[in-house]
């Protein structure tokens, strides 16, 4: 049996299952979790302690046919200015709950297009984090750019105000699949962009470009992959396009007969995986690669890479404060998510409140479930005494989980009596085999094809 025909007989090229940057993921979250939960999980962060803030800017100035996320299209900068005034009040309003001596480990703005900011904007909500935590020694600042949505001007003030990577949305440079997908960016608009990241002295720069798309093809996403490795970013991530028009509106846009099939989608990955290993950077996961010397490199080869809302991460702290409409925070405790229409999210805020709605307390199990999951999604293996080790976990309740894996998935996975760790022909595999230890019940329309 050849290696399609094997990942056909077990589902992959039918499944849809969840990208894992959370267990349990956010269609699980409930009511049971608002402000004052949210409150008593800030309350409680060790004073002195390094955290992350995520600050989410939902504004784009047009808004793309392919994309799923929660953003709003503006074309002047007032619903923007006045939403950085909701942002800064959410950051007063945190700042009554949080120990006043805590640094930030990492900070992300990220969208919707945060590079629609102003330099004015862009140095507030800069003054107004910087009030309530400050960044850490060797700290990440990162913001998410638009290269069609960027001037001189801004990235001087976001170098300013402390970024050191930057991270380029690309998708794909082929110009028909630009149309088809509503995203017009040449290749010379995005190496203006990276050329002056690292003028302004921006070194670290990540790429994000889409398998899937509607009308993409080998040769066309060769010449994509091709383009983006010569401006040589630091890392590359390599996402699978979701087709959810039933939960992403715009995406109706898209002629779903011009998509490839799901046996074309592995061949998509694998091209351009091919040709960004030649080209020296290391794989990460399931679909990030990053250059040797990178953080993101390192965490993978010494066991201390993570997963998280904005894909994988060398951040090692245990709280993640997301601002701003839809935002999630991850507390040791669980989740705690902001109302996710802006509207109901100012509201909140104005009123002198948390804006949290929903969320997840985790249990003992939901642990346990997470690190063996997380685990699988960043190394393709779990090793029983580094969960025992790392995180308090019993060495025989890991392997107890481990042993009710799927039977179907057996002959694509080694087991030992130290763990398990899934074939290397056999990780597009590695979102379904961690379904195996997701012990809530999906709904598959909510989620991305598994390849």
């Amino acid at each position: 049996m050849d290696r399609f025909t094997q990942l056909r007989r077990l589902g992959l090229f039918d499944a849809r299952v969840p990208r894992y940057t959370s267990y349990p993921t956010a269609n699980h979250f409930n009511r049971d979790i608002g402000p004052a939960e949210a409150a008593s999980w800030m309350a409680g962060i060790v004073p002195g302690s390094e955290i992350s803030l995520y600050a989410h800017v939902p504004f784009c100035r047009r808004l793309c046919w392919f994309c799923a996320c929660r953003t709003q299209g503006t074309s002047t900068l007032g619903p923007v200015e006045t939403y950085v005034a909701t942002l800064s009040q959410e950051l007063d309003n945190l700042a009554k709950h949080l120990p006043s001596d805590i640094t930030l480990s990492r900070l992300h703005w990220g969208g919707g297009t945060p590079s629609i900011l102003s330099p004015a904007l862009i140095d507030r909500l800069r003054g107004k984090v910087f009030e309530v935590a400050p960044l850490a020694t060797d700290a990440e600042f990162s913001v998410e750019i638009d290269p069609n949505e960027i001037d001189w001007e801004r990235l001087e003030a976001l170098a300013f105000a402390g970024m050191n990577r930057a991270s380029i949305g690309v998708q794909d440079f082929d110009s028909e699949v630009q149309e088809i997908i509503g995203r017009i960016q040449s290749f010379d608009v995005t190496k203006k962009a990276a050329e002056n990241l690292r003028a302004v002295g921006v070194d670290s720069v990540n790429i994000d470009i889409l398998y899937g798309l509607p009308g993409q093809s080998r040769a066309r996403i060769t010449d994509s992959v091709l383009k983006v490795l010569s401006l040589s970013p630091d890392r590359i991530a390599l996402y699978g396009y979701a087709h959810v028009p039933w939960m992403a509106r715009r995406q109706s846009l898209i002629p779903a007969d011009r998509l490839p099939d799901p046996t074309e989608r592995l061949r998509l990955f694998e091209t351009a995986q091919r040709l960004i290993e030649a080209d020296g950077y290391v794989a990460v996961g399931i679909d990030h690669f990053a250059k040797r010397d990178d953080g993101l490199a390192k965490a993978a080869a010494n066991g201390t890479l993570r997963r998280n809302f904005q894909g994988y991460t060398d951040d090692q702290s245990s709280t993640l404060i997301g601002i701003g409409a839809s935002a999630i925070s991850r507390y040791p405790e669980g989740y705690a998510q902001n109302a996710p229409a802006t509207s109901d999210y100012t509201g909140q805020i104005r009123a002198g409140r948390l804006a949290t709605v929903r969320g997840h307390a985790f249990s003992g199990d939901d642990r346990l479930r997470a690190d063996v999951i997380e685990a699988l999604m960043c190394f393709n293996r779990v090793d029983a005494g580094d969960l025992a080790e790392r995180r308090g976990h019993d060495r025989s309740a890991v392997l107890a989980l481990l042993a009710t894996i799927d039977e179907a998935f057996r002959p694509m996975v080694f087991s030992t009596s130290e763990g398990l760790s899934i074939r290397p022909d056999a990780l597009p595999l590695a979102r379904m085999i961690a379904r195996s230890f997701d012990a809530y019940a999906m709904n598959e329309a909510s989620h991305s094809p598994a390849i």
